[in-house]
């Protein structure tokens, strides 16, 4: 059974397709979609997948009619998953493969909920050396792109781009909810990653699921330290995906928390005191030389 892509009239002459078709067809793991083939007649283009019966992760984190919720044990596995792929594209391959548009409608499951990350179309090639890549405008969807693809001042462009996109999604993995939400209960609770650093910072449990384990409120807190140390503000101070596997994989008890992310520069530098009078460069830099 396959699963068919039909791709609208480009802007770019096609350029999203055959993106889509030379990236993919380098990739084979188990956490990224296969391209079975490709079709192409006219100015009509489509992509053939393996079928994914379970559909995009999207469905399940945000509770839409007919999806099974899934256990806080499950959506770590799925966050794990996730996370070897990209490592995958980052460094598994010949030549770097930079996604770009990380977010839960990309990530499909299988038949056994094995995420698989698909959607190449905004993908770049780079070789592997390369530490930053020249774009010429910003790339992703809004909510998942990294501050660096519209801030220059704060970082070059690179695949630290996709780690933040992961934290984003990590975040909402956690939350089961969009990161920002203007219609949360609580006006504290409108952009979650703050609200929910704060909730950890000061020991609380976060109940995302009744009758939760000691086990599960341990790996619910560790999803999101990982994912408040991917969506620092500066590149520089990002895990690069290696890291983050190994966070995943490690017990939470080793891992430590991060500066609280910020949402822009500007916020960054009106808070610019608080945050250095709580973490030192030291601090950071302990961790940087592991990423």
């Amino acid at each position: 059974m396959t699963s068919v892509k039909l791709l609208g009239n480009s802007k770019a002459n096609g350029q999203d397709f055959i993106n889509e078709v030379a990236t993919i067809g380098r990739i084979h793991h188990v956490n990224v979609v296969q391209l079975i083939g490709f079709s192409v007649k006219g100015s009509k283009r489509a992509l053939i997948y393996e079928f994914m019966p379970n559909g995009s992760l999207e469905k399940y984190i945000f509770s839409r009619q007919g999806s099974v919720p899934l256990s806080n044990e499950k959506l770590y596995e799925i966050s794990l998953g996730v996370a070897r792929g990209i490592e995958y594209l980052h460094q598994g391959c010949d030549m770097q493969i930079l996604h770009f548009d990380i977010k839960p409608h990309n990530i499909l499951l299988d038949e056994k909920f094995i995420p698989k990350i698909s959607d190449f179309g905004l993908a770049k090639l780079y070789p592997t050396n390369n530490n930053s890549v020249p774009l010429t405008a910003a790339r992703g969807t809004i909510g998942y792109m990294a501050p660096e693809l519209f801030y220059k001042n704060i970082g070059g462009v690179s695949y630290k781009a996709d780690v933040y996109s992961y934290g984003m999604l990590l975040m909402e993995m956690v939350g089961r909810r969009k990161n920002l939400n203007a219609l949360a209960n609580h006006s504290s609770q409108i952009y979650f990653p703050s609200w929910v650093y704060d909730q950890v910072s000061e020991g609380k449990d976060i109940e995302v699921q009744e009758d939760a384990t000691e086990h599960e409120k341990k790996t619910t807190t560790k999803m999101i330290i990982v994912a408040l140390w991917c969506i620092q503000l500066k590149p520089v101070d990002r895990p690069s995906m290696h890291k983050v596997v190994e966070m995943l994989e490690s017990d939470v008890e080793s891992l430590r928390m991060p500066p609280k992310p910020f949402l822009t520069p500007h916020q960054k530098l009106h808070n610019n005191s608080n945050y250095r009078s709580r973490f030192s460069s030291a601090d950071i830099g302990d961790f940087r030389s592991c990423w």
